[in-house]
């Protein structure tokens, strides 16, 4: 019946007057399942050399070049001349499975290594459950299940390179023929070797001390020794004994970890660092956190740190020092005349910079915001690629771990970072009495081809300034 529904559009795609007609060069041949043919006509145009095909009635008919009668383009298009060189993108040729593929990972990431599976064959998942994960230069990516089933077989390994839209496991909706994991008993029995006595016995010879019986003729197996000669020479004097190899454990650097190192290092090969320091007083910013705490939560859903404090000194210090918000570019000098600051967090997996954009239209509220918000992501390993991206300077707050002082390195292609430490109570001389006080101690590292240091002091000392007296911010002094 198939067949003569096929002879009848073909016949009245040959009689119909209204037919436009595209010819085509040469395709090869595409591979459909007979399924996908019969059910569409549109899958035989793949199967002839040259054709024209015609639409009619809402169907579309072949036929090829040479005029060839029906029969022949029927015989043309009998299953036995289709070969299933492929399925179809993402599921089989029944449906039931379905590849598990790369996502897209950022305009500039090319390709990731794929760090882990999360899941193992046999495994069961739900629709968009993370599978695999993917480790990029800058942020861990989860690769999701497109469909409810089980793991049928993982086609990548962990630590290869993939890109976008390479198929790393095949998922079974129905969960037939899914090979089941042997348990890890089974497993550690079949890995191990056999006992020694199996391997020393052959035929019906017999083991014995000394000796090997075999086909009624003894062979010996431990030859004797010849006795040591009485004049031995010195022994040689021994080496320096080194840690024993299985005390050190080798580990791959992850794609995040090598990124890092890499433009740690060229930030030390490109610049001229320099670093000043200075001190800061915490006592008036610590009063007023403690004074405005309560209502500041109450009032916008966030705490009020000293993070927002610095952001906001270090604003107002660029606007003083508009050259610590330039950059060199070959033989110019790109000043900006936006701010969006950098805020280094370590993670787990290491070292991610997320940027506030806009900084200086920011009140403390939406910088606490934004700070509370990407550090969390950070953490989670669920930060994008474009909130890390761009960044004009950027602050290092090692002071949560308890660093003293310290010379950050400047993140590029910025040409300054500032460093906070750990407050700290210290004996200090106020209106000629010593009188204990919270000081931290700050430290601006900067390029010195770009800026002098008369420009490094005035902008470390307008952050201490508005630090030590917030209420400059108010009036612009």
């Amino acid at each position: 019946m198939i067949w003569g529904i096929i002879r009848r559009k073909l016949a009245s795609c040959k009689q119909s007057q209204s037919v436009s007609r595209i010819k085509h060069p040469a395709i090869r041949p595409r591979g459909y399942g007979q399924n996908e043919l019969l059910s569409n006509g549109k899958g035989c145009r793949h199967a002839v050399g040259s054709f024209n095909y015609c639409t009619t009635l809402g169907s579309q008919c072949c036929r090829a070049y040479s005029n060839k009668p029906r029969r022949e383009i029927t015989a043309i298009l009998r299953p036995e001349y289709f070969i299933p060189l492929r399925s179809r993108s993402f599921s089989s040729d029944t449906g039931d499975l379905v590849d598990a593929v790369v996502p897209f990972m950022g305009e500039s990431i090319t390709d990731g290594t794929l760090a882990k599976f999360l899941k193992n064959p046999g495994d069961r998942v739900e629709v968009d459950e993370a599978i695999a994960q993917i480790e990029t230069d800058k942020v861990t990516i989860d690769v999701a299940s497109p469909e409810a089933g089980t793991i049928q077989k993982l086609v990548a390994k962990e630590g290869e390179t993939v890109e976008p839209g390479a198929k790393i496991a095949v998922i079974s909706k129905s969960g037939e023929g899914v090979p089941q994991a042997a348990p890890p008993s089974q497993e550690k029995t079949a890995s191990q070797p056999p006992p020694p006595a199996e391997k020393e016995s052959i035929g019906k010879g017999t083991i014995k001390t000394g000796t090997s019986s075999v086909k009624g003729k003894e062979k010996t197996l431990f030859p004797p020794q010849p006795a040591a000669r009485a004049h031995s020479s010195p022994p040689k004097p021994s080496e320096p004994q080194l840690p024993p190899k299985e005390r050190e454990r080798r580990v791959p650097m992850t794609r995040l970890r090598k990124r890092v190192a890499t433009r740690l290092k060229d930030s030390q090969n490109t610049f001229a660092m320099l670093t000043t320091f200075n001190e800061v007083d915490m006592t008036n910013l610590m009063k007023l956190r403690s004074d405005y705490k309560d209502a500041f939560v109450e009032k916008h859903g966030v705490k009020l740190g000293f993070m927002s404090g610095f952001v906001k000194a270090a604003v107002s210090a660029l606007q003083y020092q508009p050259v610590v918000n330039a950059v060199i570019d070959g033989d110019d000098i790109i000043y900006r005349d936006y701010i969006d600051i950098s805020i280094a967090v370590g993670t787990p997996k290491g070292l991610v910079v997320p940027v506030i954009r806009n900084s200086d239209q920011m009140n403390f509220a939406e910088i606490e915001k934004n700070i509370n918000t990407l550090a969390k992501k950070a953490t989670a390993g669920t930060i994008s690629i474009d909130e890390m991206a761009g960044g004009t300077f950027t602050i290092s707050n090692g002071g949560v771990y308890g660093s003293l002082l310290s010379m950050p390195i400047i993140n590029p292609p910025q040409s300054a970072i500032l460093g906070m430490h750990s407050i700290v109570t210290r004996p200090m001389v106020v209106g000629g009495n010593v009188v204990p006080r919270p000081m931290m101690y700050i430290a601006l590292t900067y390029d010195h081809r770009l800026i002098d240091g008369r420009e490094a002091v005035y902008f470390l000392r307008r952050i201490k300034d508005v630090v030590e007296d917030p209420r400059r911010l108010l009036l612009d002094v």
